[in-house]
């Protein structure tokens, strides 16, 4: 009934990272740029950071989609492992056939030979890691290791990683700062504008069947907007709360009203990101801040030198 009053095909606001609704915004094409011309270029490895609800996932996925068939990728997207069920989760996902035991020597030994075949035949292995802010640190040591599978002249082993900022932090840390030296380039996600979330609400409605640029109003774009602060998994979650809410009373289009009951529907949510938004904007506001002073500070000591 939903679709059919809103003749719709399907559902726009889905929380799985389906690559059909996939929206080429600058953040997300910059990333995906990046992604591809760096393994194109053998450049080694790669790290994508982003909040909660940013779009990572659907990124990557995206970037699996991408790849031609020069490349062989190894998916793991959840890497909460130790480095043994690691190891086996790679080789598995590189197609090879794996007896019950096997010692990490001989693991290691016939991944080893696996990439080096690839190579061999043209071909590039691609290690890419979901949630990898999830990986303790002796999986992320056994990560490390992995990229020292090389030839003279290139790296056998390609490693994407996707994580929360939380993985920064840990990098940050002296006992992980090998691996992070190891990373060649690095992108983060950045929140939708109010022009980015515009456009991302109607590339969805438009692949779900809808192509009415003025079924979200104008008030409630602008709400939706400033309470998702840019979020994609927020958009979505308010998006189809205020589509339920407009479907409820009968409404053909999505207003400020039912744009707002979605909202406080949602508060718990919303205040959570709230507090992470704020807590951020005084860290960059303390910045500013900062430097705005020290400027000033010395402009006087040099026109009290001056003067003198």
């Amino acid at each position: 009934m939903y679709l059919e009053h809103f003749k719709l095909r399907q559902f726009p606001f889905v929380l799985t990272p389906n690559t059909q609704y996939f929206c080429d915004l600058p953040t997300y094409q910059a990333a995906l740029n990046v992604l591809l011309l760096s393994l194109i270029n053998g450049e080694g490895f790669i790290k994508i950071v982003g909040e909660v609800g940013s779009g990572k996932t659907l990124l990557c996925r995206k970037l699996l989609n991408s790849l031609d068939d020069r490349f062989v990728a190894a998916y793991i997207p959840n890497p909460h492992f130790n480095p043994d069920n690691f190891h086996r989760t790679i080789a598995r996902e590189l197609g090879i056939n794996l007896p019950e035991t096997l010692e990490q020597a001989d693991l290691l030994n016939l991944i080893s030979k696996r990439i080096m075949s690839l190579r061999a035949n043209g071909k590039f292995a691609v290690l890419i890691i979901d949630e990898a802010q999830t990986m303790p640190n002796d999986t992320l040591e056994a990560l490390r290791l992995l990229t020292n599978l090389e030839t003279e002249s290139e790296k056998l082993l390609q490693i994407v990683l996707f994580a929360q900022p939380e993985l920064d932090e840990r990098l940050d840390k002296r006992e992980l700062r090998q691996l992070n030296q190891r990373i060649t380039f690095s992108y983060s996600l950045l929140p939708l504008s109010y022009d980015d979330v515009v456009a991302y609400v109607h590339h969805r409605l438009s692949v779900a069947g809808l192509a009415d640029v003025e079924f979200f109003k104008p008030k409630a774009l602008k709400l939706l907007a400033h309470y998702s602060t840019g979020i994609p998994r927020l958009i979505n979650i308010l998006s189809h709360k205020a589509m339920l809410v407009a479907y409820g009373r009968g409404k053909k289009a999505i207003s400020s009203r039912s744009m707002m009951a979605a909202i406080n529907d949602s508060r718990k949510i919303i205040t959570l990101r709230f507090s992470q938004f704020k807590r951020l904007s005084v860290f960059f506001g303390i910045v500013l801040a900062t430097v705005v002073l020290s400027f000033a500070y010395y402009s006087y000591l040099s026109f009290l030198f001056n003067f003198n």
